[in-house]
Protein backbone atom coordinates (compact mmCIF):
# COMPACT_ATOMS: atom_id res chain seq x y z
CA UNK A 1 0.00 0.00 0.00
CA UNK A 2 1.01 3.45 -0.81
CA UNK A 3 2.41 5.51 1.74
CA UNK A 4 -0.34 8.43 1.00
CA UNK A 5 -2.98 6.00 1.13
CA UNK A 6 -1.85 4.49 4.31
CA UNK A 7 -1.38 8.03 5.72
CA UNK A 8 -4.95 8.88 4.36
CA UNK A 9 -6.53 5.71 6.00
CA UNK A 10 -4.75 6.22 9.28
CA UNK A 11 -5.22 9.79 9.68
CA UNK A 12 -9.57 8.88 10.32
CA UNK A 13 -8.30 8.07 13.77
CA UNK A 14 -5.95 10.75 14.44
CA UNK A 15 -8.67 13.46 13.17
CA UNK A 16 -11.02 11.54 15.40
CA UNK A 17 -9.05 11.47 18.33
CA UNK A 18 -7.94 15.81 17.69
CA UNK A 19 -11.86 16.31 17.27
CA UNK A 20 -13.13 14.77 20.45
CA UNK A 21 -9.59 14.81 22.51
CA UNK A 22 -10.37 10.48 23.33
CA UNK A 23 -11.15 7.21 21.52
CA UNK A 24 -14.82 6.86 20.31
CA UNK A 25 -17.12 4.68 21.93
CA UNK A 26 -18.91 4.45 18.34
CA UNK A 27 -17.66 4.03 14.78
CA UNK A 28 -19.37 3.99 11.37
CA UNK A 29 -18.12 3.03 7.64
CA UNK A 30 -18.68 1.64 4.45
CA UNK A 31 -15.73 0.40 2.93
CA UNK A 32 -12.33 -0.86 3.74
CA UNK A 33 -11.16 3.02 4.24
CA UNK A 34 -12.61 2.74 7.53
CA UNK A 35 -11.09 -0.60 8.82
CA UNK A 36 -8.47 1.19 10.91
CA UNK A 37 -10.85 3.53 12.37
CA UNK A 38 -13.60 0.77 13.06
CA UNK A 39 -10.61 -1.60 14.56
CA UNK A 40 -9.24 1.27 16.66
CA UNK A 41 -12.88 2.15 18.57
CA UNK A 42 -13.68 -1.19 18.93
CA UNK A 43 -10.66 -2.12 20.55
CA UNK A 44 -10.48 0.40 23.41
CA UNK A 45 -12.12 -0.59 27.09
CA UNK A 46 -15.80 -0.95 27.90
CA UNK A 47 -18.87 -0.94 25.54
CA UNK A 48 -17.96 -0.12 22.06
CA UNK A 49 -20.31 -0.36 18.67
CA UNK A 50 -19.37 -0.70 15.39
CA UNK A 51 -21.49 -0.45 12.19
CA UNK A 52 -20.77 -1.18 8.94
CA UNK A 53 -23.37 -0.50 6.11
CA UNK A 54 -22.82 -2.98 3.36
CA UNK A 55 -23.77 -1.64 -0.25
CA UNK A 56 -26.08 -3.80 -1.66
CA UNK A 57 -28.51 -2.36 -3.55
CA UNK A 58 -27.49 -1.36 -7.01
CA UNK A 59 -30.86 -0.65 -8.33
CA UNK A 60 -31.30 1.95 -6.07
CA UNK A 61 -27.37 2.95 -5.19
CA UNK A 62 -23.83 1.46 -5.60
CA UNK A 63 -23.51 -2.15 -4.95
CA UNK A 64 -20.10 -3.34 -3.39
CA UNK A 65 -18.30 -5.62 -1.68
CA UNK A 66 -16.06 -8.67 -2.56
CA UNK A 67 -14.65 -8.08 -5.86
CA UNK A 68 -16.42 -5.07 -6.84
CA UNK A 69 -14.74 -2.69 -9.28
CA UNK A 70 -16.25 0.65 -7.75
CA UNK A 71 -16.03 0.55 -3.74
CA UNK A 72 -13.64 -1.78 -1.49
CA UNK A 73 -15.62 -3.31 0.94
CA UNK A 74 -13.96 -7.04 1.65
CA UNK A 75 -11.27 -6.79 4.35
CA UNK A 76 -13.59 -4.75 6.68
CA UNK A 77 -16.37 -7.22 6.26
CA UNK A 78 -14.53 -9.94 6.85
CA UNK A 79 -13.56 -8.38 10.13
CA UNK A 80 -17.26 -7.12 10.80
CA UNK A 81 -18.41 -10.41 10.71
CA UNK A 82 -15.24 -12.05 12.76
CA UNK A 83 -15.62 -9.46 15.43
CA UNK A 84 -19.46 -9.21 16.16
CA UNK A 85 -19.82 -6.13 14.05
CA UNK A 86 -22.94 -4.34 13.25
CA UNK A 87 -23.71 -4.77 9.38
CA UNK A 88 -26.41 -3.14 7.67
CA UNK A 89 -27.53 -4.58 4.38
CA UNK A 90 -28.84 -1.70 1.87
CA UNK A 91 -30.90 -3.58 -0.06
CA UNK A 92 -32.47 -5.91 2.60
CA UNK A 93 -32.60 -3.57 5.98
CA UNK A 94 -33.66 0.36 4.21
CA UNK A 95 -37.29 0.49 2.86
CA UNK A 96 -35.65 3.99 1.60
CA UNK A 97 -32.21 4.52 0.45
CA UNK A 98 -32.69 8.27 -1.09
CA UNK A 99 -35.54 10.43 0.33
CA UNK A 100 -37.08 11.68 -2.49
CA UNK A 101 -36.68 7.77 -4.76
CA UNK A 102 -39.35 7.56 -6.82
CA UNK A 103 -41.92 5.02 -5.72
Amino acid sequence: MKLAKRFALASKCVAGFAHIGRRPIAAFGNSDGDLQMLQWTTAGSGARFALLVHHTDAEREWAYGHASSIGRLDKALDEAQASGWTVVDMKNDWKTIIPFEKR
